[in-house]
C-alpha cells in the first residue's frame, strides 16, 4: 500500500512550511528514519524524514515551494507497486487517520485508547486537529489552542504528554493586532528581501511579547574576576581535550541553579493562575543565519557543569547544521541571551512567551574598581540584564533572584558542587 509523505508539523507553531531541496530522488530507495528533504519552519531548517520503506515512486512539490501542513509532497510504494495520482488533501488525512489509529493502539496508555480517533476544533479557527480523547479534555480544561501544539503520538497526533507542561495559549498570529507598514518609494539602490517563515514567526512573536507581557527590567553590575580564575584553572587542568569550559557555560549553570532556588522566576502566567515549573529547562538564543533560535537544555539545574557545557556546544553545532529536532525547541522555563561575545556591554532582551524571565548577558570589561579596602584597583565587571513579566514577578522577587545569580557567579567553586 502506498504511503503518502505529508508536509509535518515541525514546530508548535507552524502552519506551512518551504521545502527547500529534496535529499532523495525518484527510485531512491529508504528505510524508516531516513531523511528525505530539508524543510523551512517558522523556527529553522529541518530534516524530514520517512516514515515507512520502499521506494520513492513520485515527487508532487517542487524544491522552493510552500505547502501547508498536511500537504502530500511524495509518495512511498513497495517494489513492482504502481505509482498513485496525487490525492486530494481529504482522501490523504483519512488515508493517514486510520493508519494512525491502529498505530497508536499498539502504544497509548489505556487512559488514552478508549475511543478512536477523534479530532477536536481549533480555538482560534475551524480547522480540526488530530488529538486523543484525553488530550482534548484536557485542552478544554486549560483553554489550550490544540492548533497550536505539535504531537508526539502518530502522524502528528497530540496526546497527554504533549499538554503536560502547556498553559493556555495566546491567539495565532492572524488574530493579533498589527500595524500598518510604511509605504516606502524604493530607489535603484534599495533591496527589498521577503521575510523567510523564521522571520516572519520571530517578527510576529516580539511583537506579540512586546505588546501583551508587561515588561520591567533590572540590571546588576558583577564580579567576573572569580569566574575568570577558576575558568582558567580548569582549562589547564582539561588540557587539550574538548572539555574546555567557557564563560557562557559558568553563566547558564548559574541561572539555572538560582531559578532553582527561587523558583518564582521559573514560571509563567496562566490566566487565572501562575505555573512554577518543577524543573528549570533552560532556553539558550543560538544566532542562526536566518535569525534565532532557542534550543532547550532540560532539567539544567540537575545537571552538572561539564553537563551542560556539552549540551551546549552539541545544541549549538547541530542548530547551525539544521539538525534540530522538533522536541528539543520545546519546553523551556527561562531564557539566556549572551550578547558578550559580541562586545556589547549590556542591553535588554525581549521576554520569550510564555517565559516570565529572559536573562540578557553582557561582556566582561576591565574597569576600575574600588576594593574592601577602599582603594581603587582593576576588575573585570560584567553587567547582567533581567525582563521580567511584571504579572509574575514583583520587582523584589527579580531582585532577590539576581541576587542569587550574583552570589553564584562571584563565587563559581560552588557551581562545581
Amino acid at each position: 500500500m502506498p504511503d503518502f509523505v505529508q508536509m509535518p508539523q515541525l514546530s508548535d507553531t507552524m502552519t506551512e512550511g518551504t521545502l527547500i531541496r529534496w535529499l532523495v530522488k525518484v527510485g531512491d530507495t529508504v528505510d524508516v528514519g531516513d531523511p528525505l528533504a530539508e524543510v523551512e519552519t517558522d523556527k529553522a531548517t529541518m530534516e524530514m524524514v520517512a516514515f515507512d520503506e520502499g521506494q520513492i515512486g513520485a515527487i508532487y512539490a517542487e524544491e522552493g515551494s510552500k505547502s501547508p501542513v498536511g500537504e502530500t509532497l511524495a509518495v512511498i510504494i513497495e517494489e513492482g507497486e504502481e505509482v498513485p495520482e496525487k490525492p486530494s488533501n481529504e482522501a490523504t488525512a483519512s488515508t493517514s487517520n486510520d493508519s494512525d489509529n491502529s498505530k497508536e493502539s499498539e502504544i497509548t496508555t489505556s487512559e488514552e485508547s478508549n475511543s478512536n480517533e477523534t479530532t477536536s476544533p481549533n480555538l482560534s479557527s475551524n480547522e480540526r486537529v488530530k488529538a486523543s480523547p484525553l488530550a482534548k479534555k484536557i485542552a478544554k480544561s486549560k483553554g489550550i489552542d490544540l492548533g497550536l501544539i505539535s504531537g508526539s503520538g502518530p502522524g502528528g497526533r497530540i496526546v497527554k504528554k504533549d499538554l503536560e507542561n502547556v498553559t493556555s495559549n495566546s491567539p495565532k498570529p492572524s488574530t493579533l493586532a498589527t500595524t500598518n507598514p510604511t509605504i516606502y518609494s524604493l530607489s535603484e539602490e534599495d533591496k527589498k528581501i521577503p521575510l523567510s517563515g523564521m522571520r516572519s514567526i520571530i517578527a510576529q512573536r516580539l511583537f506579540e511579547s512586546k505588546t501583551q507581557i508587561p515588561h520591567f527590567y533590572l540590571n546588576v553590575e558583577i564580579n567576573a574576576q572569580p569566574l575568570m580564575d577558576l575558568r582558567k584553572q580548569a582549562n589547564s587542568a582539561a588540557g587539550d581535550g574538548d572539555n574546555k569550559l567557557t564563560v557562557n557555560d559558568f553563566i547558564l549553570k548559574a541561572v539555572a541553579n538560582a531559578a532553582a532556588a527561587v523558583p518564582e522566576v521559573n514560571a509563567t502566567f496562566s490566566g487565572d493562575s501562575i505555573i512554577q515549573f518543577g524543573s528549570v529547562n533552560l532556553s539558550v538564543a543560538i544566532a542562526v543565519d536566518d535569525g534565532l533560535v532557542t534550543p532547550v537544555i532540560t532539567k539544567a539545574n540537575q545537571k552538572s557543569l561539564l553537563q551542560i557545557s556539552l549540551a551546549v556546544k552539541d545544541l549549538a553545532q547541530r542548530a547551525r547544521s539544521k539538525k534540530l529536532s522538533p522536541d528539543e525547541f520545546s519546553g523551556g522555563t527561562i531564557t539566556v541571551s549572551n550578547l558578550g561575545a559580541y562586545g556589547v556591554d549590556n542591553f535588554d532582551a525581549i521576554i520569550n512567551p510564555p517565559q516570565a524571565a529572559i536573562l540578557s548577558i553582557g561582556s566582561i570589561k576591565n574597569t576600575p574598581v574600588v576594593s574592601d579596602e577602599g582603594n581603587i584597583v582593576p576588575g573585570l565587571i560584567m553587567k547582567v540584564g533581567m525582563s521580567c513579566d511584571h504579572r509574575v514577578i514583583d520587582g523584589a522577587v527579580g531582585a532577590q533572584y539576581l541576587g542569587e545569580l550574583k552570589k553564584r557567579i562571584e563565587n563559581p567553586a560552588s557551581m562545581l558542587i
